[in-house]
């Protein structure tokens, strides 16, 4: 223990800040430093320390304008040296192909350099025109033969508008008007055909309606009744009026002259 009057050890001295006592030295005064050793600079006045250096930015726009302007020349002066190197091939290939062909003896035709390729132009297409369809058969008229089966048929006249057939005495009205029509119908087989003209012939007008004979009519209407069961020989032919009770004012367009049930030929057909 220590006497009340006297001093306290570790006291600093009067004037001089007291001494943190986890420093076992005494610091210097506030603003001061110790003179430094031999060979060393002295410390910097506190507030004189020049300020550290800004780092400058690089401008954002630098580095794209390079890039650009070397594609640009690379464009330019590249592209040019591409195409001429290119002719300059085209100018050798040519030139080596030419002198590679020789002029054949004797022949009166001198031959050409070859032409560039693309010089050469696209061959026009070749127009082709669809044949015209051939134009169908005309069907027989007036005064044309017709084969029909084991007859062969002649229209020859046809008249239209007839009220009544038969003499005075013994005739046969029309519901509305008979048409006549003359027939010559002739055997060219090499035997006997039996021909009735009710059931063989009929008749069409210009609207598709179809007319059958009048047998009545074709009774009255022929002197020895032609037309009506007639036994024809090989080679000979008669000659009938056959008679289609139609409504008045009626043009007939068609006449069909049936072939037979029993064969394979087809139906004459006559155009009025």
């Amino acid at each position: 223990m220590t006497a009340p009057n006297e001093p306290i050890r570790n006291q600093p001295a009067t004037g001089q800040p007291p001494v943190p006592p986890s420093s076992p030295f005494p610091q210097p005064p506030a603003g001061q430093y110790p003179p430094p050793a031999a060979g060393q600079l002295p410390p910097p006045t506190p507030g004189q320390f020049p300020p550290s250096p800004v780092a400058r930015k690089r401008a954002s726009w630098l580095l794209p304008t390079l890039i650009g302007v070397a594609a640009f020349v690379l464009l330019c002066c590249g592209g040019g040296l591409v195409v001429s190197l290119t002719a300059d091939d085209k100018k050798t290939d040519a030139a080596a192909v030419s002198d590679s062909a020789s002029p054949d003896v004797g022949s009166s035709v001198s031959a050409s350099p070859a032409a560039p390729a693309e010089n050469l132009t696209a061959p026009s297409p070749v127009t082709t025109t669809t044949a015209p369809k051939p134009a169908a058969p005309k069907a027989p008229g007036i005064g044309d033969k017709v084969r029909g089966g084991d007859f062969e048929f002649t229209v020859r006249s046809v008249k239209c508008g007839i009220a009544r057939v038969g003499s005075e005495f013994l005739n046969t009205k029309a519901q509305g008007a008979f048409c006549r029509v003359s027939v010559t119908v002739k055997n060219v087989t090499k035997k006997a055909h039996s021909f009735h003209a009710d059931g063989s012939i009929s008749a069409q007008d210009g609207s598709g309606r179809k007319y059958e004979v009048d047998g009545e009519a074709g009774i009255y209407g022929n002197d020895d009744g032609q037309g009506f069961l007639d036994e024809i020989n090989p080679g000979n032919s008669v000659t009938a009026n056959v008679y289609f009770d139609v409504p008045k004012g009626t043009k007939l367009k068609m006449i069909t002259l049936d072939a037979g049930l029993f064969t394979l030929a087809e139906d004459a057909v006559v155009a009025l």
